[in-house]
């Protein structure tokens, strides 16, 4: 492959100047061969297969990170649901589960693991509840582990009772971690149609249908995306898609090429490139700057929303044509706490929570990193997740809930959690209550569009 002087600069820019890399690379492996009616030799098992499999992975990234110069911002681990591993087990708690893929990511240095989760969408086991009862002791004892229920899908409906369940869990694992504004939630993430091959934290796990192992990978560019949008000032619409179909696929095809490398250095297969818009806390790196680029004085402002939906489309498309094989999510991450743009939009009040969930119609995942208030209920974090959930269901898309009810704090004030997860404003919340909603437990129904065999 033959490049122009043009095309060289144009890249250089894009890692010097407008801040583009490799998010992640995210090793999956199967820990389905793990299993035992001992929960201690289920995890002896565990820790022998990830230190064989993934022995390498942090050293491989970083090779390639010197050869290619090109950044690769995190080296992590997702394996199979750990309600399944675990399930066969005596344990009643699994959090020394949690505490065994903790312990072998800091001797790997592997920045996070995924994977200790549970799909409930339809009803739990009793490897779930176990699972799913242990998350909060299991966040606030570990540092790299994170962990993710699908609670939902457009197939199954959404199971009410789980989504009761996870905001007493959310509570909990805000409280457990109390003296860190509750950083425990934001290693916590609830999903409706949960996708298996998800490079991205804290929602990554190795689903039960993928191989052995396989390399996945989340490329983020932002920044890139708003400097391509920066010289078409009066471009019309047609011009502006144009435009960030071509970034988005120049940027997949570096991702596929870091992906591919990386996967045959550890001989392992590819698994799939996940174009997301990830965002960071530093200026310059903002999916909300991109949306005011676009004409919007703030990101919120009426027209957001139609904004969003056109750089998703767009981003998916340039991606796929780039990849045979995209997947994850794909689209545009509108965290709160990790995109500076959208940080000064809630401080100016021009988004708001029912702004942010209008938005995850159109976005890649849904309600992001946002910081509530300590004393908001169980019942009202539970009714956010449904309604984020039903967004999901009846659109045949993935959403999810990662929201922190930071304890003692109130709305105005600022939560810090650090490094790419930064910080957050304490947003408002509706003061009506919803606990007489969720206490109805049972199964809201699939839409009739989910009946399509």
């Amino acid at each position: 492959m033959v490049f122009t002087p043009f095309e060289i600069k144009e890249t250089i820019d894009m890692f010097m100047r407008y801040k583009l890399d490799i998010r992640a690379i995210t090793l999956g492996v199967s820990l389905l061969d793990c299993i035992s009616s001992s929960g201690e030799e289920s995890r002896t098992r565990i820790r022998k297969k990830l230190l064989s499999v993934a022995g390498k992975l942090v050293s491989t990234g970083r090779a390639i990170e010197s050869e290619f110069g090109i950044p690769i911002i995190n080296k992590r681990l997702s394996v199979t649901p750990i309600s399944i591993v675990a399930g066969a087990s005596g344990d009643s708690n699994y959090t020394p589960f949690a505490k065994a893929l903790d312990e072998v990511a800091a001797e790997l240095e592997i920045d996070f693991v995924g994977g200790f989760s549970a799909l409930v969408q339809k009803g739990f086991t009793s490897g779930d509840t176990r699972l799913v009862d242990s998350i909060p002791e299991a966040l606030a004892s570990t540092g790299r582990v994170c962990s993710s229920v699908n609670v939902a899908s457009t197939k199954s409906g959404i199971n009410m009772d789980a989504v009761r369940r996870m905001g007493q869990v959310i509570k909990e694992a805000a409280e457990r971690t109390r003296e860190r504004d509750g950083i425990g939630c934001a290693k916590l993430v609830v999903f409706c149609n949960a996708p298996e091959d998800n490079p991205f934290m804290a929602g990554a796990f190795h689903g039960t249908g993928e191989g052995e192992s396989c390399l996945n990978v989340g490329v983020s560019g932002p920044g890139v995306v708003k400097a391509a949008l920066e010289s078409h000032k009066d471009a019309g619409f047609d011009e502006l898609a144009d435009i960030i179909k071509k970034t988005a696929f120049k940027i997949t095809r570096m991702g596929q090429l870091v992906g591919m490398e990386a996967a045959e250095r550890l001989g392992v297969p590819f698994g799939i490139l996940d174009l997301s818009l990830a965002p960071t806390p530093e200026v310059g790196d903002s999916v909300a700057r991109i949306l005011e680029e676009m004409g919007l004085e703030k990101a919120g402002a009426h027209g957001t929303t139609a904004a969003l939906a056109m750089l998703t489309d767009m981003v998916k498309k340039g991606g796929v044509m780039a990849s045979t094989h995209v997947g994850g999510f794909s689209g545009a991450f509108i965290p709160v706490s990790e995109d500076e743009g959208m940080i000064q939009a809630v401080r100016s009040g021009s988004i708001s929570l029912e702004k942010l969930e209008a938005m995850t119609s159109v976005c890649s995942v849904g309600l992001d990193m946002i910081a509530l208030p300590g004393d908001t209920s169980a019942a009202t974090v539970s009714a956010i997740i449904a309604d984020e959930m039903a967004i999901g269901m009846v659109n045949n898309k993935t959403t999810a809930v990662r929201v922190i009810p930071v304890p003692g704090k109130k709305a105005g004030d600022w939560a810090e959690f650090g490094g790419l997860l930064g910080g957050a404003p304490i947003m408002e919340i509706n003061p009506a209550g919803s606990e007489a909603f969720i206490n109805r437990g049972g199964r809201i129904p699939a839409p009739i569009h989910s009946f399509r065999n």
